[in-house]
């Protein structure tokens, strides 16, 4: 054995001092963003049945849920409304409304905690009737009939004083006319969060039954990505960089880690992961059934998806992390 010569790695691996000392990935809670859904009414906390510590709250319960996040450490959070259904229409009105529930949201929460961010979810399938991120005639999901309406909706959230205003929907040039709408009402500083790769995933399923925007026919495949797609992802990301994008968003997360190190590697800007709602679910079910142990599957996957190239997390586990995060 004396005349072998290989390698000896475990050399860094022998204690945990150690392994901390040449650690080259970190979870921090300042690179999560926690997701909350504002519902219509009052005295609203419904628990989301398929997303087990995840809840509909309504404006009332909201400054509750914001100061438990942030005495954890964590700094920004992404609101999405969940209004009443008589209250939906063609165009989702109630998505640029002044007193809609993401800009009295915004209002209250940059009132009591004016230091956090406050990121606006900037779409219209959970305003719309039909569910759809878009307009529709005949059946067909319009394009550039819907940016003007995507535009109003994100001037109006710039208007209650988001941060960062994050459009979900997938419509061919949705940056660049909410980048001009932005401008042109005097929001230049107001950075897009944009959801650059955005896949019809079939992981989005606990999401439709926590803001109720399933769509009424039909699916979202011809405006949301196709998952077979690697070099489809770089068009879109490329065409959101040449339009102003600030952010890019990769969604879901789990499933696309090739993606998120495929458009970090291409392009300079800040790469968010979005860790979604089934992928939520799933390890949360197992949890439950004791069949895993959810923290360190959790905490694996997060430095998994940090690894991959992404420098911010958007996820429904936020809380518990920056919990597991304070008690190391």
């Amino acid at each position: 054995m004396a005349e072998m010569e290989f390698s000896r790695h475990r050399r860094l691996r022998q204690n945990a001092a150690m392994r901390s000392l040449v650690r080259e990935t970190f979870v921090r809670s300042e690179d999560l963003i926690y997701p909350i859904f504002i519902a219509a009414g009052e005295n609203v906390r419904n628990e989301i049945h398929s997303m087990p510590g995840i809840y509909q709250l309504s404006l009332d319960h909201l400054l509750g849920e914001v100061k438990e996040a942030v005495e954890l450490g964590i700094q920004s959070f992404i609101l999405f409304g969940v209004p009443y259904e008589h209250d939906k229409d063609a165009c989702g009105s109630g998505a640029f409304s002044h007193d809609g529930l993401i800009q009295q949201g915004i209002r209250l929460v940059k009132e009591q905690y004016p230091e956090v961010l406050v990121i606006a979810d900037t779409c219209l399938c959970e305003y719309t009737d039909h569910g759809h991120c878009g307009i529709v005639k005949d059946g067909e999901i319009l394009n550039d009939e819907s940016l003007e309406y995507l535009v109003k909706t994100a001037v109006s959230q710039a208007e209650a004083g988001a941060d960062i205003i994050a459009p979900s929907n997938m419509m061919d040039g949705f940056v660049t006319a909410i980048r001009a709408g932005l401008n042109e009402a005097g929001y230049q500083h107001i950075p897009i969060m944009s959801y650059a790769v955005k896949y019809a995933s079939a992981f989005y399923g606990p999401f439709r039954d926590a803001a109720n925007g399933a769509p009424q026919f039909g699916d979202r495949k011809t405006y949301q990505m196709d998952p077979a797609n690697r070099l489809e992802a770089m068009r879109e990301a490329q065409s959101d960089v040449q339009e102003g994008a600030d952010f890019l968003i990769v969604k879901p997360a789990m499933a696309y880690m090739d993606i998120i190190r495929d458009v970090k590697n291409e392009f300079n800007l800040p790469i968010v992961a979005y860790n979604v709602s089934g992928e939520y679910s799933m390890i949360k079910a197992a949890a439950i059934n004791g069949w895993i142990n959810e923290k360190e599957i959790v905490m694996e996957s997060m430095v998994g998806l940090k690894r991959a190239g992404a420098d911010i997390i958007i996820t429904y586990f936020a809380k518990d992390i920056a919990r597991w995060l304070k008690e190391q």
